[in-house]
């Protein structure tokens, strides 16, 4: 059995965890992970063991969608006990991390007033020293900076803490990804290993390219009481062939939420890919992961959010990967990780980092970083980018998420770049509160109003079509909705006709097309051919 040639079944999900959470890029990077278990994790665990039938009935009700509600049907309280147990006890060094975290941000409240801060290094906790630099702003406000490297290098960083959960998916349902563990199924198998493991990229090569199984056993580990699971998750059964493109224009193919593939015969770029990798039946027509290039040139990631930097499609991708560009950062904030770092530390080579207006020339085409301005709830986020990308004289224009609340910026930009041919732009226009995704690293907390005005929101229509007058595009696209059944579980998102990020775009794309330009929003899948250098397109 073991010196049979297998294939891993394109239905297997390969599911980072930290903890038996889903591991989302805060759960990396050593300061946002230590606030996130013990202001998010440990906080949900408490909430559900106090009251778990509340936690049952909140995930029915469509107004809590996205809430920190444990959807495991008020059940199993004994298991996420026992979990609990197993955080305060593997995170112990993590958990004190935090509360110093904590303590540093009261002791500068309390005894930073202007005066210099050279005496107050003697009151930062214990833990914390040697790691953090204090500072003021401009307004004598005061703050503090880690040396980020020094903390991947720490007991701080837990990789113990990291694992991969392999199981068998028909589906798309799952529960929200950020307030429910993954607790112990019959028919899932957890390898504990970190994600810089090299097994994760034997395992994901064997997509396409068969090994034996007594192969990927010894280089995962995997212990004879888990083999016939194990065995379970392979076929010999090849896939069907990849069919490389081989044509002279510009191939461009929607995979869903903000991921768009953009090929030639020379090049091939992907943008923050998140990919329903599982070969099931859907209503939803989609590409996967059978419909990428055996080799990825450049991934460009736009920002550090879960519906943009998703491990379960980058781990089994990394082995395809030549170059990963992500926004540069060396801020040191612990709400602003450093990407570049982040990425290398879990096993990821030729991380590119890229400024804002740098470029990245290859071929005939160039790629530059954007400015990126708004949806981060107004915090002091600079760890973020739009790309611009050339390829002849072909431009494309992805913004993610972006709010244009200045469009006087892209006016500057437009001096460099000139008209765009295609515009892609996301315009979840609502967004969630700040304390949604970044509630576990604030100290203080904030006022409920306060809260509820400083949103995760990209461009209305107002802020779309001020893109649309200044780029003037011949298409724009409305991408990053998180619509797709498969990201819901990711970004909690559920619209109806009604929804204003749908009205929105509606009268935007009415617009465009009052314009004689051509414009859509996408949902499942798009493939587009044009040419590199008259503006024609052709529709696939």
């Amino acid at each position: 059995m073991n010196d049979k040639n297998v294939y891993l079944k394109p239905n297997v999900v390969l599911e980072p965890l930290v903890d038996q959470w889903y591991a989302w890029s805060h759960l990396v990077s050593p300061a946002t992970a230590a606030m996130n278990i013990l202001g998010r994790h440990l906080t949900i665990i408490d909430s559900y063991l106090a009251a778990p039938a509340i936690h049952a009935e909140a995930v029915l009700n469509p107004k809590m969608r996205g809430g920190p509600f444990m959807d495991l049907g008020g059940s199993r309280v004994e298991e996420v006990k026992a979990l609990k147990q197993r955080t305060l006890q593997k995170q112990e060094k993590v958990l004190q991390f935090a509360k110093a975290v904590k303590d540093l941000d009261t002791m500068l409240a309390n005894e930073a007033k202007g005066y210099g801060l050279e005496p107050l290094y003697e009151k930062v906790p214990d833990i914390l020293k040697g790691y953090v630099e204090l500072y003021y702003d401009r307004q004598n406000n005061p703050g503090f900076r880690f040396f980020e490297s020094l903390l991947y290098n720490s007991e701080y960083y837990n990789k113990n803490a990291q694992s991969i959960a392999l199981w068998v998916t028909n589906n798309d349902e799952r529960p929200f990804c950020l307030s429910t563990p993954r607790l112990e199924q019959p028919d899932v198998l957890h390898l504990d290993i970190p994600f810089d493991h090299q097994g994760i990229d034997a395992l994901a090569r064997m997509k396409r390219a068969p090994q034996t199984l007594g192969y990927i056993k010894s280089i995962l580990g995997i212990e004879e009481s888990d083999e016939a699971l194990f065995e379970t998750f392979f076929t010999e059964t090849p896939p069907p062939p990849y069919k490389r493109y081989t044509g002279d224009k510009i191939r461009m193919r929607y995979f869903g939420h903000a991921c768009i593939l953009v090929e030639t015969k020379d090049i091939s770029i992907l943008v923050d890919p998140l990919i329903s990798y599982y070969g099931y039946h859907s209503d939803v027509q989609h590409f996967s992961d059978v419909d990428l290039p055996d080799v990825i040139d450049y991934v460009l990631i736009t920002h550090n959010h879960q519906d943009h930097i998703l491990f379960e499609t980058l781990l089994p991708l990394r082995h395809k990967i030549k170059n990963l560009i992500v926004p540069r950062t060396n801020s040191g904030k612990l709400e602003d990780p450093d990407l570049k770092l982040m990425f290398t530390n879990i096993g990821f080579n030729n991380v590119i980092s890229i400024d804002e207006m740098e470029t990245v020339r290859f071929v005939d085409a160039i790629i530059t970083g954007l400015p990126f301005i708004g949806e981060h709830s107004d915090l002091n986020i600079i760890t973020k980018s739009c790309y611009f990308v050339k390829i002849g004289e072909f431009k494309l224009i992805f913004l993610a998420d972006s709010r244009i609340m200045e469009p006087e910026l892209y006016e500057h930009i437009h001096k460099k770049v000139g008209n765009v041919d295609v515009l892609f732009i996301g315009m979840e226009c609502d967004g969630a509160p700040l304390t949604w995704l970044y509630g576990p690293l604030l100290t203080k907390k904030l006022a409920r109003d306060m809260d509820g005005s400083r949103r995760l929101a990209g461009s209305d229509c107002a802020k779309g079509a001020s893109l649309v007058n200044i780029f003037k595009p011949k298409e724009l696209y409305v991408y990053a909705m998180g619509q797709e059944p498969w990201v819901e579980f990711i970004s909690s998102i559920k619209y109806t006709d009604e929804s204003n990020p749908i009205v929105q775009s509606n009268k935007l794309i009415k617009i465009c097309e009052e314009k004689g330009m051509i414009a859509e929003r996408l949902y499942g899948e798009k493939e587009l051919l044009y040419e590199k250098q008259a503006n024609v397109v052709e529709f696939a």
